[in-house]
């Protein structure tokens, strides 16, 4: 992968500060699709996990038509620059709250998220299993926010790999299961694409206690949006780690402007695993 850091001396100053201060100031936050994981898998663009249950013939007969409007009439809010950021947040709850219903609705099981994480077309990067590894052994939280629409998912695939360790949280939208490992209801608060940030965490106590006095942060995203999900914590130091998959120049320079470390290519995770241990180094 290539590497660009848009202001060495700070980097090398934000480092050896988070090396002073240890590991116990120390806490992690990270996007999950496309971040821990590939961009890509096998020539494709790695799909979402609601794009694999809707292709995948795993809902009822219904559900991507009605999944379709319910796009049709909030995507459009989502994306226009002349809507408050209030109401965006307002419309993004009500969106995702109604497809969860819809989820529901149209008969979504534990089992069709197991085989989701089974047929591989998602997959972490290498090296985000020893970087685990490492986060695990000194105790630093990660803290993993993703607003899919079957947030249960995610943790399934730490299990896989059996690195679900009592050191990672999920922040993600999950339901309630019934007997027959059938949806029933949600659970917790509704993540979207505008309240994926540390403010939901108040939320959210068991998070909130663990981290709120770590004041030193690593932030890994694949897009400039997901930096916004520091919004509501009040950090001593801020490292920002982009992951560039793909993309223009103009684009890429807008990443390098807004991430202190870009890494460039939809490669491996060694970087990142290389860069924690420089600054777990005493």
């Amino acid at each position: 992968m290539r590497v660009t850091i848009k202001n060495p001396e700070y980097v090398a100053q934000i480092k050896k500060q988070l090396r002073h201060d240890g590991s116990d100031s120390l806490h992690i936050l990270s996007d999950f699709d496309r971040t821990l994981t590939y961009g890509t898998v096998d020539g494709m663009k790695t799909p979402s996990i609601i794009s694999i249950l809707r292709d995948g013939n795993h809902l009822a007969e219904g559900y991507a038509e009605k999944a379709h409007a319910l796009f049709n009439i909030y995507h459009p809010v989502e994306v226009d620059a002349n809507i408050s950021l209030k109401e965006k947040k307002k419309a993004m709850a009500e969106w995702w709250e109604a497809h969860n219903k819809l989820l529901i609705a149209s008969e979504l099981s534990y089992a069709d998220l197991e085989d989701i994480v089974h047929r591989g077309h998602v997959r972490f990067r290498d090296g985000v299993s020893e970087w685990l590894d490492v986060l695990n052994f000194y105790g630093i939280p990660l803290v993993v926010f993703s607003a899919s629409g079957c947030g249960d998912a995610v943790r399934m695939f730490f299990q896989k790999i059996k690195k679900d360790y009592q050191n990672i949280f999920y922040v993600t939208n999950q339901f309630n299961w019934d007997e027959h490992g059938r949806a029933i209801s949600t659970k917790g608060p509704v993540i979207h694409s505008f309240n994926k940030d540390e403010t939901i965490l108040k939320e959210i106590p068991e998070i909130y206690q663990t981290i709120h006095k770590r004041k030193n942060v690593v932030l890994l995203g694949d897009s400039i949006g997901d930096i916004g999900m520091i919004e509501g914590f009040e950090y001593r130091n801020f490292l920002k780690i982009g992951l560039f998959n793909e993309g223009d120049d103009t684009l890429r320079h807008e990443y390098e402007k807004n991430f202190d470390i870009v890494l460039e290519g939809d490669g491996d995770f060694h970087e990142v695993h290389i860069l924690t241990q420089e600054i777990l180094k005493k």
